[in-house]
């Protein structure tokens, strides 16, 4: 390797590593990520991400805190179990370039009121436009629910055989899913996309629920 293509890789890591770092922070300033809660990865080329390791503070994420993970490669130690959904979206979706998964609490709650159901469908809300590639609120908005299981491993295969399907007939396939009862997984061709997708989605869930409790 060249010097220069040298300089180019490392310069492509460390700004995925502090695209991870600044998306964690931002989530905690907004209370997102309680705790230890939550995961956020970037893609840096087309076979490495960088991603937060399990159990940190993401409001307090340091350099050591990122790991540089390859697609094709067992998890490296030290990482979330839930890597492997990151890792499988990637894998399944060459376009991704961040994901992002916060507990966010509209994001948690709505997830596990409709925990029974397949998706949560969204519509008439003019927020709905900052998702990607929604032109106009009267747009149905398709989020799919999976029932939290601790076998991320089963989980990422659910998901994936999902996503994998056409999104109901005329219905717009959202650029995220909720797990029940636990959280928000959001994601776009940068991470910039992927922070507007948590914050809308989180926004809308919020006045989805209060639509819902001021009708009759």
């Amino acid at each position: 390797m060249t010097v220069a293509l040298a300089i180019v890789e490392r310069d492509d890591v460390e700004a995925a590593i502090e695209a991870v770092i600044e998306a964690g922070r931002n989530a905690s300033a907004r209370h997102w990520v309680p705790a230890t809660s939550g995961n956020f990865s970037v893609r840096i080329d087309d076979n490495r991400i960088a991603i937060t390791r399990s159990g940190v503070d993401k409001g307090a994420l340091t350099r050591t805190d990122i790991l540089i993970q390859s697609l094709d490669a067992p998890l490296l130690p030290g990482s979330s179990a839930e890597a492997a959904l990151h890792i499988r979206q990637y894998v399944d979706s060459p376009e991704t370039g961040a994901i992002f998964h916060i507990h966010g609490p509209y994001s948690a709650v709505i997830g596990r009121a409709h925990a029974s159901e397949d998706a949560i469908h969204i519509g008439g809300w003019e927020l709905q436009k900052a998702l990607s590639g929604v032109k106009t609120h009267e747009t149905i908005v398709e989020v799919p629910v999976f029932a939290n299981d601790q076998d991320v491993d089963a989980l990422s295969q659910r998901v994936a055989a999902r996503l994998a399907e056409p999104p109901q007939a005329e219905r717009f396939r959202a650029p995220g899913y909720l797990l029940a009862g636990h959280g928000l997984y959001a994601w776009g061709k940068t991470p910039r996309d992927a922070a507007r997708h948590l914050e809308a989605f989180e926004a809308l869930f919020n006045q989805t629920m209060l639509l819902g409790s001021y009708r009759p």
